[in-house]
């Protein structure tokens, strides 16, 4: 056992480094995760592929070691799975505003990310303060699925090993792979899982598309708005959607260009509470919603209904 072979891999600079094939790197994530190696070999493989960066061969070894670790959410229905990590630093965080709208349409939503983050505003802050705490237990998210609600599960009830991961970043200043992996869980259990997931760069983005391709995935890709993976409320990203790994043209749509008529109507402040009343407005058709969330909302809901018209659609990873 032991993770020193690996780095020595991974760990040899950007020019020198070679990558893992999808078995070893379920080896070293799964060590990781059960807490085999130690806080030295661990900062050492954090920072190594974030200097190396990952391969899909990785991610996919990665993700299928992380989810054979995590809470399995049973549900004999498609669920809309949004991963919401990063949180809000200028603009208002709308991916609790996304997760209502859906779940209003009958949806099935699952959000899961940190309980908090000392330098932005956290979808779990927000969901406090709409009145809708955390999740943590199966009944508990069937409960808020009956009522037209979206269930928050924090990473560290779906995960507390991988919890663990994510807190290396406090330590070494840096992201992981943990925080890679995180936005691509698929922790549904019994039915397909939609998930969505966001990229900042170009690059990575292709990485996200070869991943979703080499799985099989049901997924929703796009430019995230600091992160998080909901459509920017100022101007529509460019939305991609794949369906068993096949990419959807007919659930797709290109970005937003030119000149901006209009801005919407957005809260002032960021902070949890004046989000979460703006959301509240919005819910309650009081005030209007952004169109481009709008817009993301309607491609989610098409393919949700094309995911519970196919039965016979196979369980992806």
């Amino acid at each position: 056992m032991g993770i020193a072979k690996y780095i020595k891999e991974i760990g040899r600079g950007s020019e020198g480094a070679r990558s893992l094939n999808t078995e070893q790197a379920a080896d070293l994530m799964g060590q990781v995760l059960d807490g085999q190696v130690t806080d030295l070999e661990t900062g050492a493989f954090a920072l190594a592929m974030r200097i190396k960066g990952e391969t899909v061969d990785e991610l996919l070894g990665f993700a299928k070691a992380t989810r054979s670790r995590c809470l399995a959410v049973n549900s004999d229905r498609p669920v809309i799975v949004i991963p919401s990590y990063n949180g809000a630093r200028r603009l208002p965080n709308l991916t609790p505003l996304l997760a209502m709208r859906l779940a209003q349409e009958g949806a099935r939503v699952l959000v899961h990310g940190p309980r908090h983050d000392p330098a932005r505003v956290t979808s779990a802050e927000i969901f406090q303060a709409l009145g809708l705490a955390p999740v943590d237990t199966h009944a508990a998210i069937h409960e808020r699925w009956q009522r037209h609600e979206p269930a928050f599960l924090a990473t560290d009830t779906l995960s507390p090993a991988l919890q663990r991961l994510l807190d290396v970043r406090w330590v070494v200043g840096l992201r992981n792979s943990g925080h890679t992996v995180a936005k691509l869980l698929q922790p549904v259990q019994g039915a397909p899982a939609l998930r969505l997931a966001s990229h900042t760069h170009p690059e990575f983005g292709k990485l996200m598309a070869d991943f979703v391709q080499r799985s099989g995935a049901d997924l929703m890709l796009l430019r995230g708005t600091e992160g998080e993976a909901v459509a920017d409320p100022r101007r529509c990203p460019k939305l991609d959607v794949w369906l068993g790994g096949q990419w959807q043209a007919d659930l797709c749509c290109p970005a937003q260009e030119g000149v901006l008529a209009e801005l919407p109507l957005l809260p002032r402040q960021i902070d949890a509470s004046t989000v979460a009343v703006y959301i509240q407005g919005v819910v309650a058709g009081e005030k209007p919603g952004p169109a481009p969330l709008d817009k993301q909302v309607d491609l989610l809901l098409r393919a949700l209904q094309r995911l519970e018209a196919n039965p016979a659609h196979e369980q992806r990873a």
